[in-house]
């Protein structure tokens, strides 16, 4: 238990240092070598106090001096003049105005209303009309009005200077105007103070204009310009707070409040100092500690980004939690310090719990990216990698990339449009519909038809899946569902291909058995027999003889077909080494099949040869390449026909290739799938009667393969011809 504890201390330690930074950084100015005389809110209230000095009572004007400034320009004339419309329309609205009440008291016999109303109709005429005749006259209307609204404002101040005089008590001054030398003074400056400024230079600048109440000189149709009514005043002298009116003024319980503010913000910044101190030194412990609570585990589940948001959740928590407690501190305070002290606790606590949660989840977050490996891990795993990717996704193919953008935007368009209807009126939700009418239902036409399409790709694919390739996807048009369906029919003959080359493939390996047991018992068997032949005592010298020949001869059948076997199979592992060298293929083509010729006589073939007469080279292992040469110039004897042509050449080719042929007619009907017969244990007599261990061309294929060479066979009825290419130097 003391083991998580040290580590939670710790936590704990560090989120009260982190309030303190916190409170410090953002009021510490205010509190750090100041007094509440130096504080904002005297500050504020002081400079209210000169703001309405000036105008309430230093620079009081009296009505009669404000309306001696008031001037009426030709635009407030013509401005006024014409207020209500041209003369012939407002004297059209009068008459409207008063025909239907005239008209009903003279229905009603009431005749002394009826004068009374047309003379008041007739004076309203009389009226606009001089407003268009003459021009001085609407000047004494116009100022007239102003000088209402003067009179209202005097009154207005006047109440207002009532209320700044009793709020203001606690201030003393003596001011002196620098034009004049008028004093103006309240209070006694000269006693006991705790706080005075002197005003010299520069002197106090006040206005005649109350902000308060300047509002009142605007009428519905007047204005009066302040700017030129407001005139400033330059005072000297000095303003003071007693010691007396001090402690029995309002102003005592804001003092109190800094000194209050003041000395517990000091404790909370010496506090978290110290808490400091025991963080730095419990920091050791505290990161394989938190990193190893069995909590972590349920958050690593999470997917980094979205751990990324608990934190910045808690975080903002966190934020929002220290200024609770900030203003628990600065303004909730009421007259009751259990109250307060309560409250603040609390705050604090919450603070405190919401932190260390904070705080632990930096740490478990640190430990799952604190090294290159894990941060490139996370951040691959992350929803947000994952939406970068599909985003990026949706624009390996233009059309769809497009397709999609449109869609959404025509949506969006779409809403905002029906939203933007239905809030405007009129007509336009009218236009709206015509033109999702007339754009909507086709683009709706065309994306179903291409979901259906999708639907049925989607369809073909399952039957792909479940094994039925013998039905095309249907290919529609040049889309990019067209151009998918395309490449999953390509995919389906592809996979039907691979198919037919698995069973081609387990064919060929159940007749490799096959023939390599036939190849390898047939030797074996007459090595048995003949071994238990000789076994017999009876049996003459002359038999003896003859039966130890069988089985010498056997005996290298089996030896040879072993080495062969061996050999291909190095070979096609690639297990074996080339020696390389510059080579004369011509030479070896005559020495390789030079040695055959006696074979070939005595066989019954007739040996054509075409051959370069400038020698042609080729980097090969000459004999390996010997030995290429060799087997298929064996094949021939083995499988030509008795009394035919063997046509061998060795050309260079127009693209710089030595081609060696070899042509034949076979003996035996070769399937039409020549390719075959590169396998191993491959024979062109089915029935196997020939000598040889039907290895030859494999070993030959294998040579080829070697030297990045090329082989192939062709088969026109019983025409058989090898063709063998290789760059020439």
């Amino acid at each position: 238990m003391m083991k998580i504890w040290k580590p939670l201390l710790a936590l704990i330690c560090l989120t009260w240092f982190i309030f303190g930074v916190f409170t410090f950084s953002k009021i510490g100015y205010q509190y750090v070598g100041k007094s509440y005389f130096q504080s904002g809110n005297f500050q504020n209230e002081l400079d209210s106090f000169q703001a309405e000095l000036g105008p309430l009572v230093l620079n009081l004007p009296t009505a009669e001096e404000l309306k001696s400034k008031i001037t009426v320009s030709e635009n407030e004339i013509e401005e006024h003049r014409n207020y209500y419309g041209s003369l012939g329309t407002q004297i059209d609205n009068i008459k409207s105005q008063y025909e239907e009440k005239i008209q009903e008291a003279a229905d009603n016999n009431a005749n002394e209303l009826k004068t009374k109303l047309e003379n008041e109709r007739d004076a309203k005429i009389k009226d606009i009309t001089k407003n268009f005749e003459d021009d001085e006259y609407v000047r004494k209307k116009i100022a007239a009005q102003k000088g209402a609204l003067i009179d209202k404002y005097i009154k207005a101040v006047k109440d207002e200077a009532k209320d700044f005089a009793k709020n203001y008590s606690y201030l003393s001054y003596e001011l002196t105007n620098v034009e004049t030398g008028e004093t103006f003074q309240s209070g006694d400056i000269t006693d006991s103070n705790v706080y005075k400024i002197t005003y010299v230079h520069p002197p106090l600048r006040t206005g005649s204009i109350s902000n308060n109440s300047s509002h009142l000189l605007y009428g519905s149709d007047v204005y009066i310009e302040s700017d030129v009514l407001n005139e400033t005043s330059e005072y000297t002298g000095t303003i003071t707070i007693s010691k007396r009116a001090a402690q029995s003024a309002a102003i005592m319980d804001g003092y109190d409040q800094f000194k209050r503010n003041q000395y517990m913000f000091f404790v909370i910044w010496l506090t978290s100092l110290i808490a400091s101190f025991f963080a730095w030194k419990g920091r050791k412990e505290l990161l394989p500690t938190i990193g190893s609570l069995k909590e972590k585990e349920s958050l690593a589940k999470l997917r980094i980004d979205i751990q990324i948001v608990f934190l910045f959740i808690t975080g903002c928590v966190y934020w929002f939690s220290s200024h609770i407690a900030f203003e628990a501190i600065e303004y909730t305070y009421q007259y009751n310090y259990v109250r307060f002290l309560i409250d603040f606790v609390f705050k604090v606590l919450i603070l405190i719990i919401i932190g260390v949660a904070f705080f632990v989840q930096v740490i478990w977050l640190y430990d799952r990216v604190n090294t290159v490996n894990k941060l490139s891990q996370n951040v691959q795993d992350s929803y947000l990698w994952g939406i970068g990717e599909s985003m990026t996704d949706l624009f390996l193919n233009r059309s769809i990339a497009l397709h999609s953008i449109v869609l959404v935007a025509a949506a969006f368009f779409g809403g905002g449009s029906l939203v933007a209807s239905m809030m405007w009126g009129g007509g336009f939700p009218i236009l709206v519909l015509g033109i999702c009418t007339i754009v909507g239902i086709p683009a709706m036409i065309v994306f179903l038809s291409k979901m259906g399409y999708l639907n049925r790709i989607m369809k073909d694919t399952k039957d792909m899946a479940e094994g039925r390739l013998n039905q095309d996807v249907k290919v529609k048009g040049k889309s990019p569902l067209a151009a998918h369906a395309e490449n999953l029919n390509h995919l389906r003959e592809g996979v039907r291909t691979s198919m037919h080359e698995q069973a081609k493939s387990e064919r060929l390996k159940t007749e490799l058995i096959t023939n390599v047991s036939h190849d390898l018992r047939t030797p074996l068997t007459s090595i048995i027999t003949y071994t238990d032949l000789l076994k017999n005592p009876d049996i003459t010298e002359e038999e003896r003889k003859q039966y130890i020949h069988i089985l010498d001869k056997k005996s290298d059948r089996l030896k040879v077909l072993i080495e062969d076997l061996f050999e291909v199979s190095k070979m096609a592992s690639g297990n074996i080494e080339l020696h390389r060298s510059r080579v004369d293929v011509t030479q070896l083509v005559q020495q390789a099949v030079g040695e055959h010729e006696e074979d070939l006589s005595k066989a019954r073939l007739d040996l054509r040869m075409s051959m370069s007469n400038d020698p042609i080279y080729a980097y090969v292992d000459g004999q390996k390449w010997w030995r290429l040469i060799d087997n298929l110039i064996v094949n021939v004897l083995k499988y030509a026909l008795e009394g035919t042509r063997v046509y061998v050449t060795l050309k260079r080719t127009t693209n710089g290739d030595a081609e060696f042929t070899v042509k034949n007619v076979a003996k035996y009907e070769i399937s039409e799938n020549a390719d075959e017969l590169f396998e191993r244990f491959k024979r062109a007599d089915a029935s196997r009667h020939t000598e040889g261990s039907g290895l030859g061309l494999a070993i030959a294929q294998s040579i080829v393969d070697l030297h990045g060479a090329r082989m192939s066979i062709d088969v026109d009825g019983d025409l058989f011809k090898v063709i063998v290419r290789i760059p020439a130097v």
